[in-house]
């Protein structure tokens, strides 16, 4: 009987919708400082080795911080948020030193970045990470993806 009850209450919490669900809210911040880069977008960032870099790495840590802080940590800086830490999407890229190669490797890190802000992560029906797609301009989550790597290469 006490299995049959625990069964049925399992059931019954699994089938409601999760309250906790992520919303994608769109970060207070101008990226007016940022080359334009349209609604269609890009492969690569734009950003990372470009003279905008410094205000992109700017306007990426304000967005970062009214956008991503509450799950992956104020300033990309702590393990202990509740999401993966950031500063580790491009740890592999880091320590390679051949120019072609480290171009290659960044390019899939990109691709993987903008596949997850724009679509999110949904595991078993439980979203993770909410879609950005039409919230966040490409150009803030450039800018992000640039903030993110300098805090990393500063560690």
């Amino acid at each position: 009987m006490r299995r049959i009850l625990l069964s049925t209450l399992f059931l019954a919490l699994a089938a409601q919708p999760l309250a906790a669900q992520e919303i994608a809210v769109a970060p207070e911040v101008s990226a007016a400082g940022l080359p334009a880069l349209g609604p269609q977008w890009l492969s690569a960032n734009p950003y990372r080795h470009q003279p905008a870099a410094a205000d992109a790495r700017a306007i990426g840590r304000e967005a970062y911080n009214q956008a991503c802080a509450r799950c992956h940590g104020v300033d990309a800086s702590t393990n202990a948020a509740p999401a993966p830490d950031l500063r580790n999407l491009d740890r592999g890229c880091r320590r390679i030193t051949e120019p072609a190669l480290k171009a290659r490797c960044q390019a899939d890190n990109d691709a993987y970045f903008a596949k997850t802000v724009r679509q999110g992560k949904v595991i078993l029906g439980v979203t993770h990470m909410p879609p950005w797609q039409g919230v966040l301009p490409q150009e803030l989550a450039w800018a992000i993806q640039v903030f993110v790597e300098g805090r990393a290469a500063a560690r």
